[in-house]
């Protein structure tokens, strides 16, 4: 028998009750751990058995006891041991316990606003601190043409808890849409309030962002109130997402002047609406056609996605028809372009970074002219989206190892 002073029990309890966890269940973890460390003391393989061993804990004195058919069969010297391995048990179950509860405490979280500090890069991901716990933003949910910096602080949206093969975590974004919306319920005190409400946004996260409001008391200009005077509340939105640009229109419940908002700059044209089809068709006048559609189709794209219909655009004159579902995303957008690089490439019908990786050089007298530094700066980020992709690659299968193994031992 290897006896334990009574002061660990103590001990236990005074932690158990402090952190709110079961004294049961750690003492249950610890004769686990001490029937794993006993089966290594004899040499056992990994797989073979301990038939007929025991371990029991006394819960009023602390004392450690392991026997076989019911006899006393501690090692000799296996007290230091078994003190080791109940001390690390605790600090464990306390760890995964504070863990719960900071998991629990941001759950209530979900979908709202905090500013954190990035701790560091883990493969494409971003460590961020954010207050009580870590989150981690993937690269998928950053914002494609910004670049972080240890201990830089950053606003992001809590998007949810994830199981991942480090367990439990708190997955934030910058590239969400709601992200603005709660940037603007900060800047915008009558969002915040209620008496202003963000209808609908639309957004291409590092490009540009759409979003329709309006007014639930009489008296309340909708889009002053977010524009701010002199455009301060705005402009304080877009200095968070640095630079990105912001449309704000207001809604109504009349659809075609609601379509007429959505596709500002553009102005003049007809709309005609199928709403069982959920397809917005509008004809437009020549000078206003280029407008209505955008660069690289971006203003057409963003109204659809605004609207929640299908937009069919026409000239008046021209046959030809632009129509946008408001879902196109396109892969070369993960490279973090300048929009005058991205909205030419598209326009090219360039969308995928193998292609532009193909093409490369025949353009570079094309970009050049829109930025001397455009043509490196490409090469560069095709460079670092193929890395990403490796890294992505490698933390996939250290996922699904992980995952194996766990599935090994619980068998």
């Amino acid at each position: 028998m290897t006896q334990v002073k009574s002061e660990f029990m103590l001990a236990l309890n005074q932690i158990c009750a402090e952190r709110g966890i079961d004294p049961r269940m750690v003492i249950d973890a610890i004769k686990t751990a001490i029937l794993a460390a006993l089966k290594r003391d004899l040499g056992l393989a990994e797989e073979e058995a301990l038939v007929g061993y025991e371990v029991s804990v006394n819960e009023e004195t602390g004392a450690i006891t392991v026997t076989k058919d019911g006899k006393d069969a501690t090692p000799a010297g296996f007290g230091r041991i078994a003190a080791q391995v109940a001390k690390q048990v605790i600090m464990q179950r306390v760890r995964e316990a504070e863990k719960d509860a900071i998991i629990a405490d941001y759950s209530d979280k979900i979908g709202s606003l905090v500013t954190g500090m990035i701790l560091r890069f883990d493969g494409p991901n971003v460590v961020i601190d954010i207050g009580r716990g870590q989150a981690m933003m993937p690269q998928a949910e950053a914002i494609p043409n910004e670049f972080y910096r240890l201990n830089q602080r950053v606003a992001v949206y809590i998007k949810e808890i994830r199981d991942t093969y480090k367990g439990k975590t708190i997955i934030v974004s910058r590239s969400a849409p709601e992200l603005v919306k709660e940037l603007f319920a900060r800047e915008v005190p009558e969002v915040g309030a209620g008496s202003v409400e963000i209808v609908a946004i639309a957004r291409e996260a590092g490009h540009r962002t759409k979003i329709a409001v309006k007014s639930t008391e009489d008296g309340i200009d909708p889009v002053g109130s977010c524009v701010g005077q002199k455009g301060v509340r705005v402009q304080a939105v877009i200095n968070e997402l640095n630079g990105e640009k912001i449309d704000i229109v207001e809604y109504s419940s009349n659809l075609v002047e609601y379509v007429k908002a959505a596709l500002a700059p553009a102005e003049g044209f007809e709309v005609n609406i199928d709403e069982s089809k959920r397809k917005v068709t509008v004809t437009v006048p020549d000078d206003q056609l280029s407008l209505a559609i955008g660069r690289g189709g971006q203003n057409a794209r963003l109204a659809a996605k605004l609207l929640g219909f299908k937009v069919d655009i026409k000239g008046v004159t021209e046959g030809s028809v632009h129509s946008v579902t408001g879902e196109e995303e396109f892969e070369i957008d993960r490279l973090g372009l300048g929009s005058k690089v991205r909205n030419t490439l598209l326009d090219l019908k360039i969308t995928t970074v193998k292609e532009l990786e193909t093409k490369l050089d025949s353009l570079k007298a094309t970009i050049d002219e829109l930025d001397p530094r455009a043509f490196v700066e490409t090469g560069k980020a095709i460079a670092r989206f193929y890395k990403k992709a490796d890294m992505a690659k490698e933390e996939a299968e250290k996922a699904a190892r992980f995952a194996a193994e766990r599935e090994a031992e619980n068998r």
